[in-house]
């Protein structure tokens, strides 16, 4: 055979991408091209499961003590295009960057072995922060970054977030999360910049800061990826409506006009698409009572043909066995209705042998022409080439120093700063108490949130749903933050969940308490609340302190909380959302380091009844309104004022 004949123009980085691209899809076999259309979850990467894909296994075993499988596939029939980490989803407890790395480029050996040597796609979330990864840098989640109406902040913490998952080895990652919550007993409040669309539009800039920023007179629609080792593929997330459904029900249904929908819901796409984002995550819910998983109208005729968006829309987890009712009572007709909806990539971290099988036989018979099988496959081969991957498989460790550099965790500091939210400042008639005074006898600590890690850094932290305690990860709580705040005079003491009694004991010895209590962490549907009260003890350290100190309250939560009750106890109140791991920000700012600048990006309601309210809306009577914060300077500044 000639070298002419021998000559794969897909491997030639000289060669026009489209060209590329058409040279493979001509090259690939209806299996080799459903493979590229699935994502299978990393733990399922097991001797028994992949050899029901007639595929070999070799066992590698790693320095940190723990086992994986490198698929080496023994017939053409198959590569899977991708893999992908769940949350919670790790090679091994407090896995190092090095063994992240280790294994994903296993796995990419694996799909290099195969017959045409399409490389694999890791994935993984990473919605604030590398969360899934030991001592990584945890960023405020979105409800907080919304407060800060910094999109140059967004986009810097995308481009340090991006860094740290380079630094385990992942060219991918779902975030950012660009849903609309119009209603904050939706459990995914917390993922959401702001009930309102612009303002989400805005803060989408974290797209650019995660793959760079596209170059003028890039072609509309198409993704981009910066060269080099230091950009990863963003997603945004979930097409569409997520955040509207009726009494903010996960998987709910959104029911709302075609204009409601392009006016609320739909502006941060148009932002995603016009910064060139690489991929478009598909939402569970439903809009008026049609699956999202199903709707073509939405996904190919809108997304795909009036926005031009040419990179590849993913299914959610699972989410293609959720178009049916029962979940999974016609696994082919979810599979056809999906795929001739317009999703490219399934994930389908346990039902991917059903998939493959379902989809093949689709095809075979003509339900589903090959047509729109090779137009997924185009989309997929495009961000893969675009994103460098063919030339770049494999990860290195050189960026293993990435993962939660001081210069990320001060980055991280910053935007708590910024997001925080000062709503009330002194009792009337009163003198504000904030900034609190650095030089005190003794301060009291309260609350179950003041020293607890895992509830300042909320869901997908470690785990999907988070965990609390100060054993998942490293970092720094608000009470370490106050410790290092005042001065050395200072007596700080803490109490979790101070009592009347203790109090009572105590009266004439603290001059002040800062209260610090909140949800505890959760994720998705586990986080829906019809009731939105703040959680015990809360109320009884709040009543218990505040009706004996003066005391500033901060809130730890993802949405804001029934306060009214307590308004009239507290002398100051403080809504802090969900920080992560640099606490120190919190103190930075109490103390009067820096002054308050956050405004509300969520309007903050007074009863549950009220809901959903949101700021435009003909009947508007909230607590705190949107954009509302109350302001001040830092205290070095207010003393060079007098």
């Amino acid at each position: 055979m000639s070298a002419a004949a021998d000559y794969a123009k897909y491997k030639d980085p000289k060669e026009p991408l489209n060209r590329r691209i058409s040279d493979l899809l001509a090259r690939m076999t209806v299996a080799e091209k459903i493979g590229q259309m699935s994502q299978i979850e990393r733990e399922n990467a097991t001797a028994d499961v992949v050899q029901e894909f007639f595929i070999g296994i070799v066992v590698y075993a790693l320095r940190v003590h723990f086992y994986m499988v490198r698929s080496i596939y023994q017939r053409s029939a198959l590569a899977v295009g991708s893999v992908l980490s769940g949350g919670g989803s790790v090679p091994a407890t407090n896995a190092t960057p090095e063994a992240w790395v280790r294994m994903v480029n296993e796995m990419q050996r694996g799909a290099l072995s195969t017959r045409l040597g399409i490389p694999m796609l890791y994935g993984i979330d990473a919605v604030h922060g590398h969360g899934n990864v030991y001592r990584a840098t945890i960023f405020p989640h979105n409800v907080g970054l919304g407060c800060t109406r910094d999109p140059e902040l967004a986009k810097k913490i995308g481009a340090a977030v991006a860094r740290e998952v380079r630094a385990t080895g992942i060219p991918y990652v779902f975030a950012p999360c660009v849903a609309v919550c119009r209603d904050p007993r939706w459990g995914r409040c917390y993922e959401s910049f702001s009930e309102d669309p612009k303002l989400v539009q805005q803060m989408a800039s974290v797209i650019s800061g995660l793959q760079g920023e596209i170059p003028a007179g890039g072609r509309r629609g198409a993704p981009y990826v910066a060269a080099g080792q230091r950009n990863v593929a963003a997603c945004s997330k979930h097409y569409v409506g997520d955040g509207g459904t009726a009494g903010g029900a996960n998987e709910g249904d959104t029911a709302a006009t075609f204009h409601d929908l392009l006016s609320v819901h739909m502006p941060p796409y148009y932002s995603a698409v016009a910064q060139g984002v690489s991929t478009v995550m598909v939402s569970f819910s439903s809009w008026n009572g049609a699956k999202m998983h199903a709707n073509r109208f939405l996904i190919t005729d809108f997304l795909k043909t009036t926005l031009r968006f040419r990179g590849f829309v993913i299914s959610d987890w699972g989410g293609i066995e959720r178009i049916t009712t029962p979940k999974g009572a016609d696994y082919m007709l979810s599979v056809k209705l999906a795929i001739m909806a317009g999703i490219d990539m399934i994930m389908i971290p346990y039902t991917y042998t059903e998939f493959i099988d379902d989809l093949t036989t689709l095809v075979q018979n003509g339900t589903i022409p090959m047509s729109r099988i090779d137009d997924a496959v185009r989309r997929i081969l495009r961000v893969k080439f675009t994103m460098g991957l063919f030339e770049n498989p494999y990860a290195d460790f050189s960026l293993a120093g990435e993962l939660g550099k001081q210069e990320h965790r001060d980055l991280a500091r910053e935007a708590v700063r910024k997001s925080l939210v000062l709503l009330k400042n002194g009792k009337a008639g009163e003198k504000p108490l904030l900034p609190l005074p650095k030089n005190a006898g003794s301060i009291l600590v309260a609350g179950s949130h003041a020293h607890d890690l895992g509830n300042q850094c909320g869901g997908w932290t470690i785990t999907w749903q988070g965990v609390a305690g100060n054993n998942l990860t490293t970092g720094t709580t608000i009470l370490d933050g106050i410790k290092h705040a005042v001065g050395h005079g200072t007596d700080v003491v803490y109490s979790e969940n101070p009592d009347d009694g203790f109090m009572q004991q105590n009266k004439d010895r603290f001059d002040y308490a800062v209260v610090v209590v909140g949800e505890p962490p959760y994720a998705e549907s586990f986080g829906d609340n019809l009731n939105l009260t703040v959680p015990a003890p809360g109320p009884s350290v709040i009543r218990d302190v505040c009706g004996s100190v003066r005391c500033a309250l901060v809130l730890i939560s993802g949405r804001p909380l029934v306060v009214e009750p307590y308004m009239d106890a507290i002398d100051a109140l403080v809504a802090a959302w969900l920080p992560g791991t640099e606490g120190q920000g919190v103190s930075d700012v109490l103390f009067g380091d820096y002054g308050f600048t956050g405004k509300m990006a969520r309007t903050w309601f007074r009863s549950v009844e009220q809901l959903p309210m949101n700021v435009g809306d003909a009947r508007y009577d909230p607590l705190f309104p949107f954009g509302f914060g109350l302001q001040t300077r830092a205290a070095a500044e207010m003393e060079a004022l007098d």
